[in-house]
């Protein structure tokens, strides 16, 4: 497979079951081949998406100690303002040649998780900032409910499997700032060669060329997106439950032609993650003879800590 598949969220929504099925048939041999869809007929409108790259961008404008006023120690990341070369990919010591930030959940209905995650972060400068991540959160969060709802139908789960789970889920939409590039990187690139750690990833049409997914035949291939869609991916959460039957893909943005070195990129992932207590222990249905049991039970929660710690972003 050398590009991504397209497919229209609309025909999952659709009152015609044959049309919804025809939806999860590919999505869900997307997801166990190259791991990567783009898709069209999500919640985001263009507008949206418009204010949220201005917000960005004017955020990632600001002088470099008024962005550092906005980092939180002792948290891992999890929210506000993450400086340039802080995280590296698992297994580099390199960083990444980004900074971004980390909008994170909004709790309804549920104290005990009100005082497990961090608050957000508000921005003063930015009286828009935080209203518009807020809203491109909701709007990710929705579409992402009915992609889970999709492969829950693929993998023979109830349609509703993930919804208890991603309810107040603790995901994130991280706004990411590459930098123009001033001198020759020293073995770094823009975000080196990774799986993400979560259930899905949703990406906003990337401003600029440069993400590349690996197939199964080990090629780099571009992910381009078009402007009305957004790339979605399986994280390594997913991959673990289901016993890598839906692929988490490595990925990575590499650093432009030398020519272009002058330019900023822009990138908006939103990172689905479960709340911390789902049990990532691999399905049944996923279990056979051909197909063993790859990984040991663990929480959402232990994971998540496990990887951030080898990324650099917390102390092991």
């Amino acid at each position: 497979m050398n590009k991504i598949p397209s497919v229209n969220l609309l025909e999952f929504l659709s009152n015609d079951p044959k049309v919804k099925q025809k939806f999860v048939d590919a999505i869900g041999q997307a997801y166990e081949t190259i791991g990567f869809v783009a898709l069209k007929g999500h919640f985001l409108e263009d507008s949206l998406v418009d204010n949220l790259y201005s917000e960005v961008k004017q955020f990632f404008d600001l002088p470099t100690e008024q962005k550092q006023q906005y980092e939180v120690p002792g948290i891992g990341g999890q929210r506000g303002y993450i400086s340039f070369g802080k995280e590296s990919a698992k297994g580099r010591t390199e960083g990444d040649l980004k900074e971004f930030w980390h909008f994170g959940q909004y709790v309804q209905d549920s104290p005990e998780l009100e005082a497990e995650y961090h608050e957000n972060v508000e921005v003063k400068e930015l009286p828009e900032f935080n209203r518009v991540g807020k809203e491109t959160y909701q709007m990710l969060e929705k579409t992402a409910k009915y992609v889970l709802r999709a492969l829950s139908i693929h993998l023979g789960l109830d349609e509703f499997y993930f919804d208890n789970y991603i309810h107040n889920g603790n995901s994130i939409l991280r706004p990411i700032h590459y930098p123009p590039i001033t001198e020759e990187p020293k073995n770094a690139e823009r975000a080196a060669a990774h799986g993400d750690i979560n259930l899905i990833t949703l990406l906003m049409g990337a401003q600029g060329r440069g993400l590349q997914v690996q197939n199964l035949e080990g090629e780099w291939i571009d992910a381009i997106a078009n402007p009305d869609e957004l790339m979605i991916n399986v994280g390594d959460m997913l991959s673990r439950h289901t016993n890598n039957k839906l692929k988490s893909t490595i990925h990575r943005v590499v650093n432009p032609p030398r020519e272009s070195w002058g330019t900023s990129r822009y990138s908006i992932p939103f990172f689905m993650h479960p709340i911390s207590a789902m049990k990532l222990d691999v399905l049944d249905s996923c279990i056979d003879a051909d197909s063993p049991k790859q990984f040991e039970d663990i929480t959402a929660g232990d994971y998540l800590s496990q990887r951030i710690k080898e990324l650099g972003l917390a102390k092991k």
